[in-house]
């Protein structure tokens, strides 16, 4: 099963507080009470996040964690790559690999060519677009067959 790990979905929770609230700066402390994300890992999301250059920090009486860019710059392909890094569903997917079959395998391109879709996807998602709650949900189609995806409610 394909799926983000839960610190990538609070870092989407951190980084949608801050594009949401007001003024746009929060301390770790005051996005972890608005959340009820632990501290110690909305510090290590800030970190992450701020490595990666989604957020910037600024010190002092006024300062705080803010979004280095508009939440509509921001995709969840970003995001995933801060936090886990580069999306690759399988080794020969991934820039990196070491397949020791890459040579005569016959479904290395098929799978590769899914990864470029998958990429293609989560980057023509915004973190704006994520803050919508009653957003349609897409439809999309793989080799021209509808794929449904089911709302959770």
């Amino acid at each position: 099963m394909l799926r983000i790990s839960k610190l990538t979905d609070y870092g989407t929770v951190v980084l949608g507080h801050l594009a949401s609230g007001p003024g746009g700066v929060a301390s770790a402390a005051e996005i972890a009470a608005a959340t009820g994300i632990g501290l110690p890992t909305v510090s290590k999301l800030l970190k992450l996040l701020a490595k990666s250059q989604l957020v910037t920090s600024t010190r002092g009486s006024h300062g705080g964690y803010r979004l280095s860019r508009d939440a509509k710059a921001i995709s969840a392909a970003n995001v995933i790559d801060a936090l886990e890094g580069p999306v690759s569903i399988t080794e020969c997917s991934g820039s990196d690999s070491h397949c020791n079959f890459e040579a005569f395998c016959c479904v290395g391109g098929a799978w590769q060519r899914i990864n470029v879709a998958i990429r293609g996807a989560l980057e023509d998602i915004s973190l704006q677009d994520l803050l919508r709650s009653n957003s349609p949900v897409p439809r999309f189609e793989f080799a021209g067959m509808p794929i449904h995806v089911e709302k959770k409610v």
